[in-house]
């Protein structure tokens, strides 16, 4: 497959978190507004109406295991490491941590900074800030819901592996199984089979774990425009199972998540580890991890080098899901979200590469073992997970007991990813209608709901043709091209329209102090450079090896195009409600919003200033009392 891939703070003091202060110009920050120990985060109570507050972190900690569950995920173990041996090895560092220092942590901490700034999901959060932009939020929950649907499936693929780890031997690694067929060749006998063979045809013979995967895993057809088939049951099962393993991590909110996450997120690092330590003492390793690391000098020339490190800094950051501005929204108002930004994103490169030695540990050690180069073994994607990694641990000794801490490492990898974007989209829903969601059990059946028509919809992906949909769903759904497109628009309506000097100032009233400058310009300029350039090399490849036809094709464009033209149609709604309403101020933020510096310009460059300060928008209050009335961060 072509991948391209909470816990409540008690507090009694009224909810005054983003109060307006309007001051003139001449008085100092200090009298523009109050100190920021003044402004307390919403109790976990209800209100004479029944209504319940957003709830808060317990602690700091939560914050960032959750965060670390997020983020960590399956494209830092299967992607990661095949774009370095692909690139270039050793090179393509400079590319992915020039793409990291001037994309990934600007817009990680954007959208991070965004939801504590706010104490809002993904598309309230946008309302508020510029109301005329809402449908990037909008944009944020279809690309979530496509991964509520299609990922699942990843979880149930690994939950079907980690019960035939048990058995022994291990079904992918002979040929004397009711699913294989005379084409199979063993384990043992592939290592001896060379080019003078007259006996085995090449082209044709399949090993086990290739068997396994399509035949007894996947049950494959021969395309998305023949019919899909029966549901496959123990996949379909096993994806009910992961749905409610999910269902129970999150169904209480931050209650349940920010305890869950002590496990979900450090019990990987665990795996990690133990795979590390064996797979460099195994032989052929270094073999292996010298093709993972040699530098290609020469690829840092190719544009397509390029292109695969800033779409592999998004996709591993997480950005584009509203799951950042979700979680965000349960700090406290004065959690200093720049450092743990800083610290979470270089947590994230750094398991990236050491998940790459991994990977090429053990590679090496197949290549070694079937007398072959690591460049024939080196898979990415669904082929390392369920095909690469499963043959090579079915070679070691005690292969039952690697392969279940394989599996296992797979499955909480994914698991964490899977329930935070199930977290999102439920706290954007709520968010949008306060005083429906906000009562007594409204969220666990609110999260029920959401469960069950992802699961309903997933269906399809586990039939005899569902592998076609799954590649369909992750290639165009979740594509690096939309995720790219908005991530230009978010930096730009960020630093030219609310404006990088105002959100500045927002940051140094919540942390205390100015992120780093460059940050500032990485928003005005860089990243929207840098996105606009790799969106124009992916659009230009996409155009050149599109090889889909009749309904493929027509799915394709339906899942590109659903989260893009949220923008425009939230654009035009609003223009329409400005025109009949006479309100000219869609651009302005929300009175709610907590404003330390009213007066000070929005943007100013080189100590000029582009933007005066702008009034902010009543209009933004009054809609929300029609909707659900009452917000999360006020």
């Amino acid at each position: 497959m072509d991948e391209k891939e909470s816990h409540l703070d008690i507090s009694l003091s009224p909810p005054t978190t983003h109060l307006q202060v309007q001051k003139p110009a001449m008085d100092d920050r200090t009298e523009e507004a109050p100190p920021r120990e003044s402004t307390n985060p919403q109790a976990d109570t209800e209100n004479p109406d029944g209504i319940q507050e957003r709830g808060k972190w317990a602690n700091r900690t939560e914050f960032l295991l959750s965060m670390t569950g997020a983020t960590i995920g399956l494209v830092n173990l299967w992607r990661f490491p095949y774009l370095c041996f692909k690139n270039g090895g050793g090179v393509f560092f400079i590319p992915y941590f020039v793409c990291l220092f001037f994309c990934g942590i600007p817009v990680f901490f954007l959208e991070t900074a965004l939801g504590q700034y706010t104490s809002e999901g993904g598309v309230t959060a946008w309302r508020k800030i510029c109301p005329m932009f809402e449908g990037i939020g909008i944009a944020w929950q279809v690309i979530v819901m496509y991964l509520n649907v299609y990922y699942i499936v990843v979880l149930a693929w690994a939950i079907f592996y980690l019960f035939n780890s048990f058995k022994n031997p291990l079904p992918w690694s002979t040929c004397y199984n009711s699913w294989n067929t005379g084409q199979c060749v063993n384990q043992s006998s592939t290592s001896s089979i060379n080019a003078t063979d007259e006996y085995y045809d090449f082209d044709t013979w399949k090993t086990p774990e290739d068997e396994f995967w399509n035949f007894r895993v996947l049950g494959k057809t021969e395309g998305l425009d023949e019919p899909l088939g029966p549901v496959r049951w123990e996949l379909a099962l096993c994806m009910l199972l992961a749905w409610v393993i999910c269902y129970f991590c999150i169904w209480k909110g931050v209650k349940s998540t920010g305890k869950v996450v002590y496990f979900t997120a450090t019990f990987p690092y665990l795996m990690l580890f133990i795979l590390f330590f064996r797979g460099v003492t195994l032989p052929g390793a270094w073999e292996g991890i010298k093709y993972y690391l040699y530098p290609d000098i020469y690829r840092i020339a190719n544009m397509d080098v390029w292109c695969d490190a800033a779409t592999q800094v998004f996709f591993s950051h997480t950005v584009c899901l509203g799951v950042l501005t979700a979680l965000g929204s349960y700090n406290k108002y004065n959690n200093d979200c720049y450092k743990d930004c800083l610290a979470l994103c270089i947590l994230n490169s750094a398991t990236s590469i050491f998940a790459g030695f991994v990977v090429f540990s053990v590679l090496g050690f197949m290549a070694y073992e079937l007398d072959r180069s690591v460049e024939d073994v080196a898979a990415s994607g669904i082929g390392l997970a369920f095909l690469a990694f499963p043959k090579a641990l079915s070679l070691l000794p005690g292969a039952q007991f690697w392969s279940v801490l394989f599996f296992l490492m797979v499955l909480f990898l994914s698991l964490d990813s899977q329930f935070f974007c199930v977290e999102s989209l439920c706290t954007a829903v709520a968010d949008m209608f306060p005083h429906v969601m906000r009562k007594p059990w409204r969220r666990e059946i609110l999260v029920l709901g959401i469960v069950l028509v992802c699961f309903l919809l997933g269906l399809p992906l586990v039939t005899n043709g569902g592998m076609y949909v799954f590649e369909l769903m992750d290639i165009y759904g979740a594509s690096g091209t939309s995720m790219l497109f908005i991530v230009c628009l978010e930096t730009l309506v960020i630093g030219w329209v609310y404006g990088a000097n105002r959100f500045y100032d927002n940051i140094e009233d919540m942390i205390g102090y100015q992120p780093f400058p460059v940050i500032k310009y990485c928003w005005l300029f860089l990243t929207p450079l840098i996105c606009t350039i790799t969106l124009s090399f992916s659009l230009n490849d996409i155009w050149h090896r599109q090889t889909l036809s009749g309904l493929s094709l027509v799915s394709a464009c339906l899942l590109m195009l659903a989260p893009l033209m949220c923008i425009p149609v939230y654009i035009f709604v609003a223009l329409c409600k400005s025109c009949s309403n006479g309100n000219r101020e869609i651009t302005a933020p929300s009175s709610d919003l907590r404003q330390a510096c009213p007066h000070k310009p929005r943007l100013t460059l080189c100590e000029r200033v582009i933007f005066e300060g702008q009034r902010t928008s009543h209009r933004g209050a009054e809609e929300e009392k029609l909707v659900g009335e009452g917000t999360s961060g006020v």
